[in-house]
């Protein structure tokens, strides 16, 4: 593999944690090696690996898009993300009332909604 993949895994764990990368990795087939390569290398290889902002704001401007975007199956990914980059959930909260003046309430709603529910099964996990 390549020092861009590499880089990529480190900053994948470093974000989602290892039990969630163990989990894909374990997951991954021949069938969509190519496309993980290419998410590894160029998402977390690249994008997540740059300085030029901190991953809180990383964070934020990935959960405005993905909600943005309707992109709702990635939210609670990258909500759980938040424990690792820092971005609190006022941080949140900002980026989704961007997202409803700029592209729309229902779909800010709709990760608010997600965001809740993803931020209660973190706090219950940490109950236990």
């Amino acid at each position: 593999m390549s020092d861009r993949f590499d880089q990529g895994m480190k900053v994948r764990r470093s974000v989602l944690g290892d039990a969630h990368v163990d989990r894909a990795e374990a997951n991954k087939t021949d069938f969509d090696l190519a496309f993980q390569t290419l998410i590894t290398e160029g998402a977390w290889g690249t994008v997540w690996a740059s300085d030029g902002i901190s991953r809180r704001e990383r964070s934020m401007i990935t959960l405005a898009l993905l909600a943005a975007t309707g992109n709702f199956e990635e939210i609670p990914m990258h909500i759980r993300a938040t424990a690792r980059t820092g971005a609190s959930k006022r941080d949140v909260l900002e980026a989704f009332q961007h997202v409803a003046i700029y592209a729309g309430v229902p779909r800010a709603n709709h990760a608010l909604k997600l965001a809740k529910a993803t931020y209660a099964e973190m706090e219950a996990a940490s109950d236990d």
